[in-house]
Order: C-alpha cells, then sequence, then structure tokens
C-alpha cells in the first residue's frame, strides 16, 4: 500500500472500526447524519445541492472510459419535468478488455488500500446528500425527505455496511504466514506462504427506477471492496443519481494514481431496445447484482451460469392482525406505511389478513368491517394535508404503475378510492393515493399476484390460522422481504414466529410507534434473507460478499 494510501486508511480507520464493530452489536450507528439540517450538513448545503441538481439539466455528463462512442439518455421526471441529460455511450469490446487489465491495480492495493478507496468514496458522496437527493427524487419519484434519506445518508450505510463484511470476509485470513513442520530428529521443513484475495472478475450492478441508490451501492461497494472492477448499468429512467456515484468514485481512483474505469457506467443506446441481457451474459462478468422484476432476475440466474448472481425480486408481504392493546397506534402505523412512496417499496405490505370474527382491541372488539374500514379512514385521514400527503406519498415513478391502479379497483370491494392528487409545487406531477379493497381468502388468485404500486387486500379469513397459514404461503411460493403482525397472544405471537422462522422472512411485530414495518436499518435490520423467492441474497451479511473473492496463496521454502 502507498504511503498516500495509508494516510486515507488513518484518515478513515475510526468509521471502518466502527463500522465493524456495528455489524456485530447489531445496535443503532451511523456516520452519515439523516437529518438533512443545515448543522449537519452546512447553512448553504440544501441551496448548493439543488443547484448542483439543476446544473446537469439539459448537458451532457461526463465520464472517464476507454470506448466512449456516442452519447444518450431520456430520463422525465414523474414530477413533470424534462432532465434532457446525455450520459455517455461506451464500446463494450473497447470498455471490458481495459476493465480486465485495471484487475490488477485494484488486486495489489489489497483489503487495506480498497477499504480506504471505498471510505473516501462513501464520505464524498455523502457531503454531496443533497445534491443527490434532488436527483433521485426527480428520477425515482421520492418525496424529498425520503429521497435525501433512502437516497443519501440510508444508501450509503449500505454500502458502508457491505465494505464492513467484505473488510472482514478477506482479514480472515493472513497475509503471510511461516509453516513450520516437526521432522524429528530432522529440521523442521518451514515454508513462507502469502495468501492474496483475488477478485472474481468484473461485477455487474444492475439498478432499479426506484431506489437508484439504495439498491445499487450494496453490490457496489460489495465488489469493490473484494477486488472486482464494477460497471453501474443505472435504469434509463434513473440514471442521473448512478452517474453522479460513478463520477464520485472515479474522481477518488485518479486523485490515488489507480484507474478510474475501474468504476464505470453503462447505459442503454435506447431506452426501448435495453441491452442489459447481453450485457450480463458477457463471459467477462462475473458478477451480478441485479433488484427488479421477477421474470428478468429468474432470466439472470438461469442464463448467466458464468457469473455469480444476486437477485432481489419481487413479493407478496402482508400484515397478520389479530389483536391489539394499541388499536390507535395501530392504524397511525399502518397509515404511513400503506402512503409511505405510494407503496413503491420491496418491503410495502399488499394483504392484511383479519378473521371473519375481528379482532380484540383496547378499545373493545372490532368487527372484520370495522378494522377493514378504519385502516382505510385512517389513511385518509393520514393524507388530508396536501403538503404532507405530497411529501409522503412523492410521485408514482412509471406510468404502467399508475395503470394498474386503475386497473386493479374492480379486484375487490374497495374500501377506499385511489385519488389523482394535485402536488402543491409540481403541477404536473403523477400523484397518487392509496388503493385498499377487502377481498375474501379464497380468491388467491387475486391477492397473492404482486400489484406493484399503492394497492392493499383486507383480506378476510376464518381464523388467525388461516390467516397465518396464507402468509406462510404467500411467502414460500410468491416471497416476501417483510412480514409484520398484530397480536396480543403469546401463543399466537409464538406461531407466527415459527411461520416467520419456516418461511425465511423478516418479522415485525405489533409496531405502533416511530418504526414501521417497510423499513430498514443498515448495521441492525437484515434486508431480505435469501432464503424465499423474493431474493437470493441478503443485503447485508457474509454470504453476501464471501463468494466475491478467492484466496490464491504462493510457497516457497524460507
Amino acid at each position: 500500500m502507498t504511503p498516500q494510501l495509508a494516510t486515507l486508511l488513518d484518515k478513515h480507520q475510526n468509521t471502518l472500526n466502527a463500522a465493524l464493530n456495528a455489524i456485530k452489536t447489531r445496535d443503532y450507528w451511523t456516520p452519515y447524519p439523516e437529518n438533512p439540517s443545515p448543522r449537519a450538513y452546512g447553512e448553504t448545503a440544501n441551496a448548493d445541492g439543488e443547484a448542483a441538481f439543476k446544473s446537469y439539466l439539459n448537458q451532457s455528463f461526463a465520464l472517464d472510459m476507454p470506448g466512449i462512442v456516442g452519447e444518450a439518455g431520456s430520463e422525465v421526471s414523474p414530477y413533470g419535468i424534462e432532465l434532457n441529460v446525455k450520459y455517455p455511450r461506451v464500446d463494450l469490446d473497447q470498455l471490458l478488455p481495459a476493465m480486465q487489465d485495471a484487475r490488477k491495480a485494484w488486486r495489489d492495493i489489497g483489503p487495506q488500500g480498497r477499504a480506504a478507496i471505498c471510505l473516501e468514496i462513501l464520505e464524498r458522496i455523502n457531503k454531496r446528500s443533497f445534491e443527490i437527493g434532488y436527483a433521485v427524487m426527480h428520477t425515482s419519484g421520492q418525496g424529498f425527505m425520503m429521497a435525501f434519506q433512502a437516497g443519501g445518508p440510508h444508501a450509503q450505510d449500505r454500502g458502508l455496511e457491505a465494505v464492513a463484511y467484505g473488510y472482514t470476509a478477506m482479514m480472515h485470513t493472513p497475509e503471510s504466514a511461516v509453516w513450520t513442520k516437526p521432522q524429528g530428529k530432522q529440521d523442521p521443513l518451514v515454508l513462507n506462504k502469502t495468501f492474496t484475495t483475488v477478485g472474481r472478475g468484473i461485477g455487474l450492478v444492475i439498478g432499479c427506477s426506484t431506489f437508484p441508490t439504495w439498491n445499487t451501492y450494496p453490490g457496489m461497494f460489495a465488489d469493490l471492496i473484494t477486488g472486482n472492477p464494477v460497471i453501474v448499468k443505472p435504469h434509463p429512467a434513473a440514471i442521473l443519481p448512478a452517474a453522479i456515484s460513478v463520477k464520485i468514485a472515479q474522481d477518488v481512483l485518479s486523485e490515488n494514481g489507480l484507474p478510474a474505469h475501474i468504476v464505470s457506467m453503462v447505459i442503454d443506446e435506447d431506452a426501448s431496445k435495453p441491452g442489459t441481457a447481453a450485457l450480463a451474459a458477457r463471459e467477462e462478468i462475473k458478477l451480478i447484482d441485479f433488484t427488479g422484476n421477477t421474470p428478468f432476475g429468474n432470466w439472470l440466474e438461469t442464463h448467466c451460469t458464468q457469473a455469480q448472481v444476486y437477485t432481489e425480486k419481487a413479493g407478496v408481504n402482508t400484515v397478520i392482525i389479530d389483536s391489539t392493546d394499541d388499536y390507535k397506534g395501530m392504524l397511525r402505523n399502518l397509515s404511513f406505511t400503506l402512503s409511505l412512496y405510494s407503496g413503491q417499496m420491496c418491503t410495502t405490505p399488499q394483504d392484511i389478513f383479519v378473521s371473519k370474527d375481528g379482532i380484540d382491541t383496547d378499545q373493545g372488539h372490532k368487527s372484520f368491517d370495522d378494522v377493514a374500514s378504519d385502516i382505510a379512514t385512517a389513511v385518509s385521514k393520514f393524507l388530508s394535508d396536501p403538503e404532507r400527503a405530497a411529501m409522503v406519498l412523492g410521485a408514482i415513478q412509471a406510468p404502467v404503475t399508475a395503470e394498474r391502479i386503475d386497473n386493479s379497483k374492480t379486484l375487490g370491494k374497495v374500501l377506499r378510492e385511489s385519488e389523482a392528487l394535485t402536488h402543491p409545487h409540481f403541477p404536473n406531477a403523477r400523484l397518487r393515493s392509496p388503493l385498499l379493497m377487502s377481498i375474501d381468502a379464497d380468491q388467491q388468485d387475486t391477492y397473492m399476484q404482486e400489484l406493484f404500486g399503492p394497492i392493499s387486500f383486507v383480506v378476510k379469513t376464518d381464523s388467525t390460522a388461516e390467516s397465518i397459514a396464507l402468509a406462510t404461503e404467500a411467502v414460500k411460493q410468491h416471497g416476501a422481504i417483510t412480514l409484520g403482525c398484530y397480536t396480543t397472544n403469546e401463543s399466537v405471537q409464538e406461531q407466527i414466529e415459527e411461520a416467520a422462522l419456516d418461511g425465511g422472512v423478516a418479522l415485525s411485530s405489533n409496531l405502533t410507534g416511530g418504526v414501521f414495518v417497510n423499513q430498514s436499518a443498515a448495521y441492525s435490520d437484515f434486508h431480505a434473507t435469501g432464503c424465499n423467492p423474493a431474493a437470493n441474497a441478503c443485503l447485508s451479511d457474509l454470504a453476501f460478499v464471501a463468494n466475491r473473492f478467492r484466496v490464491v496463496q504462493s510457497r516457497r521454502h524460507a
């Protein structure tokens, strides 16, 4: 490791040590403030970030990569603003060999050198959280507060978490050892051995349109820390946040004497003609991270056998309501959960199972119809303030999602119509409030399919036992990232916990305060498990990083 990298590692050593400790203790910790306050980021940070975002509009975005042959880009903000940013297109037959050549330099600086580079990239990304927040907002449709937090500090946390796990996995093996084998009266056999971590090859991180940084940083930094150059392939509707992140990474690499194209970006020549499949199937690609729809995730797992493939796909998340000792708190919690980012999260519940006999609460017994209508009323009350509604709902990212809402309202008995709202500041924004329906448990063909967006069902079951059975079936057959429950009965709680373990899904019980089933905290909460069809990997654990590198040894007589 060069003196320059040693100095850089020393700069970030405390952060690295704290991250390594956090993934062991699982307590709250973050080096990246989630509050977009002047105290944390500077008095002019918001204005400067918005100005930086606007400076990209109607311009060409420069990146340092071999084989640039033109430019493309056709992003349109869900808030009704044409971004018109153009990004470089590259010839893969020039880029990929250059990235192969760069592997040696990236390998040779070792785990500590790579950790120093990754931590510096993350620190600089954090300092530009407002700029990235506006870019996330105007590509994903998230409200600004969510775009700042989920697209900024929370995404950075997930990136650092991957660095910490990768560093832990690699440091398990020493860089060198002296091997001494006694030979009785003869001199012992003595060998000097070295152990070098070697990445598998070029990584490909396929981004999604709804969380263009949160779902990109884990794979990107897991690849980098373990010695792999990485291509970021953003969704054509959400390129700008990825481009800014790649540019920051390239700047750090160049400043430290490394090839900038160790981190590169590839976009489609034409959004209507995606080239992701052809890129993913190339022999040079040895690692693939994907977040998106199930059919393409399955295609990657089946066809890209030259690569180690990590996927997060669709699922049907559920909530079981058996009983509660805080009925108002439950309703408040669910109303926020169903409204946040208009249900466009892989963790948002779609099916809420309630027995036909109703539930016991601190306000007395509530019938099934009471619970269903009260949830609908709570959502409407929560969204009654236009400013709050706009901030929490954000905008619908894709027109097809808005169409799905309209096409779904005949699937059940409508408890709450989805409304087309007007944004207080962006009159052309695509805003829709949640559609909530009730449905009988025997209509599984309807509610057991993922309906992406703000579409949810209150499902009438014969009993809590059937609710648990149906939730378990949803996890095992269709996949799920989250399972929620409300119960005051310890025996029921144990049954649900067993069902969660059996299905391999994260469980949240009796949430009534400021924690919600569709949110997860880096360093503490595991996002997905890899145990059910919704995902074959977890963000983040040792399994997420350990197969991205190998240890190659060399030995000689002492």
